[in-house]
């Protein structure tokens, strides 16, 4: 019975590997940082590396993490395509973006069994650069407050307190990785004076999709080490569906994605890291995990436009697992306070049919909370949690932002 099962895989993974390689047919196949090599480089000064000491203390600094994720329905992005509401967290400034994106490329069997598109991945790296950048410049890190306080969390190392300041003024963002599979494209970037203290990026990418297998659904996972504390991002495309029954299938995805998650062990003083996703310090799952409503599709509607997110809450799929289920066990989510952010008509405010651009399709789209962000371990605050309005696809971004903790590194 186990080759049975097996075999259909297996074969696949043979076949389809010599032909996609790895950068695209991905099942287990950790540590692929290639692609970030692709990038333009940042015309930034040279900044030396400071010379780290690990000790045993436990000294902790605050740090703020953005995190999104978009389903762009296959659609290109346009080089004067505005993501700077995507990238918006109320003028609050964050020190580490990372951004999640699902069907990059249209799912058609070409892009599944093809080569890989490495150019909408550059297309999309360009823009958060671009955007990134430009919010850098735009807000005042050469303030006194600021100096003060990030030399006080520095107190009692050697170091100049004029380093400091110079490393104040110029907070540019370089991209720590980014990987693409199919259509799961994750980009991390980093603020340039931080980026010495990341050690140790990789990725493992698992498909999930046809044959339970190729990479038209399944997760792009990056992790790394900042300071002394590690952290693991998980960009994940689950099974679609709205039929009864069909969650079971994305619990089945998500328990594939754990499991199946596999990182380099990395060895050296404090940089034991771990190889599972759930053994890293910080993890946070983001993506299109598109758990529907447990509701009639018109009831669904009906409770949509009364604006009445809790009695729809109360039958979100998601919610009921990270209450009730195994799926997501010890996992948390903030607070939804936002509309479903699935299925509009592209390029338009409207549901998928709803008003004057309804549809007679034989497939029934309600509205859905299909873009989530949830998150596990000690160590993070959610501070925001909510949706952009970009109209690209049928999907809305959803965003987030964290406090974390993190053990620093003493500098000499």
């Amino acid at each position: 019975m186990l080759g049975e099962v097996t075999w259909p895989r297996l074969v696949a993974s043979k076949l389809l590997r010599k032909t996609l390689g790895s950068n695209n047919f991905v099942a287990d196949f950790p540590g692929n940082t290639d692609s970030f090599l692709n990038l333009p480089t940042l015309d930034l000064e040279h900044i030396p590396s400071p010379k780290i000491i690990f000790t045993d203390h436990d000294d902790t600094q605050k740090f703020k993490v953005f995190v999104s994720t978009w389903n762009v329905g296959g659609v290109a992005p346009t080089e004067d395509l505005n993501i700077d509401d995507l990238l918006d967290t109320c003028n609050t400034p964050c020190d580490i973006y990372v951004l999640g994106f699902q069907e990059v490329v249209p799912l058609r069997a070409s892009n599944v069994l093809g080569s890989d598109k490495k150019k909408i991945s550059m297309k999309w790296n360009s823009l958060i650069r671009r955007s990134l950048n430009k919010k850098s410049h735009n807000v005042s890190y050469n303030d006194d407050s600021l100096v003060d306080k990030q030399w006080k969390s520095f107190r009692g190392r050697k170091g100049n307190k004029s380093i400091i300041e110079s490393r104040m003024i110029r907070q540019e963002f370089r991209c720590l990785i980014s990987k693409q599979m199919v259509g799961i494209l994750i980009s991390v970037w980093v603020r340039s004076d931080l980026h010495p203290f990341f050690r140790n990026p990789n990725v493992s990418c698992v498909g999930c999709g046809i044959m339970g297998c190729l990479g038209n659904k399944g997760s792009v996972s990056v992790r790394f080490q900042f300071h002394e504390t590690s952290f693991c991002f998980v960009c994940s495309h689950l099974a679609s569906g709205g039929r009864e029954g069909d969650e079971k299938n994305r619990n089945s995805d998500a328990a594939e994605i754990l499991s199946r998650t596999s990182f380099p062990t990395a060895m050296g003083p404090s940089l034991d890291l771990p190889k599972k996703i759930l053994d890293h310090d910080r993890v946070v799952l983001l993506g299109d995990l598109n758990y529907r409503i447990s509701l009639p599709e018109r009831e669904t509607r009906l409770l949509v436009n009364r604006k009445d997110w809790n009695t729809l809450l109360e039958n979100d799929q998601l919610r009921m697992e990270l209450m009730d289920g195994q799926a997501f066990e010890a996992w948390h989510e903030g607070t939804i306070n936002f509309a479903p952010t699935y299925k509009y008509h592209p390029s338009s405010g409207e549901y998928y049919g709803c008003g004057h651009l309804g549809t007679k399709s034989k497939k029934k789209r309600a509205p859905a909370w299909c873009d989530r962000i949830i998150w596990t371990g000690e160590g993070l605050k959610q501070l925001l949690y909510t949706r952009s309005e970009t109209p690209l696809s049928d999907h809305r971004p959803v965003k987030a932002m964290f406090s974390t903790e993190v053990k620093v590194s003493r500098l000499r």
